[in-house]
């Protein structure tokens, strides 16, 4: 599978945008901020299109599907301190929920993107 084709994915675009704007929000922060709760926001949210990619490159759908999983999970891992730094304002009420809309888009295309991978393996396909 090419990046290229990757990169048409509509859930995959939106992945990569959760990891971008986490690394953008972080950066501004304060040493012991980016420290305790950065660095675990950017590697989770880094982690949704990182779980994207390696299944779209696995050969089987069932693989890609358990990556997809993979991804949920560390979406959801991602809104826990996404909210976290809201509660401890390291970033606004408006940032919070920009983010939080970016987020359920993306939890809506993953889990139709699931169903398809679904559709695939119902109908035998590899």
């Amino acid at each position: 599978m090419e990046q290229k084709t990757l990169d048409k994915l509509e859930v995959y675009a939106l992945a990569v945008e959760i990891g971008n704007t986490a690394w953008r929000m972080t950066s501004k922060w304060n040493a012991f901020a980016k420290e305790t709760i950065g660095k675990q926001m950017v590697r989770s949210a880094d982690s949704v299109a990182a779980n994207i990619a390696e299944g779209y490159g696995r050969f089987f759908y069932k693989d890609r599907r358990q990556f997809c999983y993979y991804s949920r999970g560390s979406a959801y891992e991602t809104a826990y301190w996404i909210q976290t730094a809201a509660q401890r304002t390291l970033i606004s009420q408006e940032e919070f929920q920009d983010f939080d809309k970016i987020m359920e888009e993306f939890k809506n295309k993953l889990n139709k993107f699931i169903a398809h991978l679904n559709r695939q393996i119902d109908e035998g396909k590899q």
